[in-house]
């Protein structure tokens, strides 16, 4: 309660009147701004890092192993320079671990090329994996994995993926019924365009790293798109049913576009354009625990200025529901997974300088 006790010649004043109905409005706003606060589905916005060894940072990934949650990303001093590795943080209770280097594109003591685009997953049976890339450009790069049996604290050496196989470029894979790892993949050395990769995750008791190497493990589909009609790579992945599965891709058509299946993956219909738009930025979706879909964007054709999470209903279209960044700057590449206490978990490039990780709980999101 906010007492106010003027004199009696100020009480009467029209100053007195103007400045009382400023007071309330003034106290409306702050009201109202704890009450939005109280009820917003924001429950964590934090850096996983204040200060690290390398001046720039890109393209974060994020997986939640046995309740610790493992970030990476790529960092050095600017995307594309040869110092530029794979760095990964880990948070328990805690709080976030300083950053490490967990990769790099070292051949050999004299020559040492770019990092790019890691992507943390974990099956349901085996390891936790680390897929990224290395070389020159994303014209000439090739995929490689590494994984770690203790929550990555430590990791495996690196091996190159068979030939023609990527690996996922930007986006996690999904796990269908059957154990087998459906992964969005592109390429770029002539026009931009995506394709699905397919790994058959063995069996519990046979795990083997060397199977990630297998060629008879992999399995490539043809493109998804003419670079006629749209340019289109890094594609997330969607299962709406057994059957039935979308990919959603950064385009520099200044939209995002989708394609669908409707045969588990075996064929694809004819790539088109959705209603969102994009500024040729990376996006990242996934399927909630309560069936909606939820997409982290940026809401513009523009630039990357914007970030926005938006969710989707079956029979719905995607509506916006949360502007996680507006101001100057670059954020970017977003990365989300749903944890098993069923918080929604967001990390994205801050202005090419840090990792920003946001918490939602999914349930506080009316649409």
């Amino acid at each position: 309660m906010v007492t106010l006790r003027f004199n009696h010649r100020f009480s009467s004043s029209p100053l007195r009147h103007r400045l009382c109905l400023s007071i309330k409005a003034l106290l409306f706003a702050t009201t109202f701004a704890i009450t939005a606060s109280a009820q917003s589905p924001i429950k964590t916005n934090e850096f996983i890092y204040e200060q690290a060894p390398f001046q720039s940072s890109h393209a974060s990934t994020v997986v939640e192993v046995d309740g610790i949650l493992v970030a990476a990303w790529f960092g050095g001093t600017a995307e594309g320079e040869n110092d530029v590795g794979i760095w990964s943080s880990r948070r328990d209770n805690n709080g976030w671990s300083p950053p490490v280097e967990i990769a790099n594109g070292l051949q050999d003591s004299n020559v040492r090329f770019p990092s790019w685009n890691p992507v943390l997953f974990k099956p349901s049976t085996g390891p936790l994996l680390l897929f990224y890339k290395v070389g020159q450009n994303p014209q000439t790069w090739w995929g490689l994995v590494k994984v770690s049996n203790d929550r990555g604290q430590t990791w495996s050496e690196a091996l190159r993926l068979p030939s023609g196989i990527l690996g996922p470029i930007r986006a996690k894979p999904v796990e269908l019924q059957d154990g087998t790892l459906l992964i969005g993949s592109s390429t770029e050395h002539d026009g931009w365009v995506s394709h699905l990769e397919r790994f058959r995750t063995p069996d519990v008791d046979n795990w083997n790293f060397q199977t990630l190497i297998d060629p008879d493990a992999w399995w490539r589909s043809q493109p998804l798109n003419s670079s006629l009609a749209f340019d289109a790579i890094q594609p997330t992945i969607l299962v709406h049913g057994p059957n039935k599965i979308q990919i959603l891709c950064r385009s520099r058509q200044g939209v995002i576009t989708e394609a669908w299946s409707f045969d588990g993956g075996a064929t694809w219909e004819q790539m088109r354009a959705t209603e969102l738009t994009n500024p040729s930025a990376g996006i990242d979706a996934l399927r909630l625990h309560d069936d909606r879909f939820l997409l982290v964007h940026n809401p513009s054709s523009q630039d990357r200025s914007q970030l926005a999470v938006s969710v989707l209903r079956s029979t719905d279209s995607w509506q916006q529901v949360l502007l996680l960044e507006n101001d100057i700057g670059e954020y970017s590449y977003p990365a989300v997974i749903q944890t098993a206490d069923n918080m929604v978990h967001i990390t994205y490039t801050w202005k090419r300088e840090r990792i920003k990780h946001v918490v939602i709980d999914p349930s506080r999101i009316d649409h």
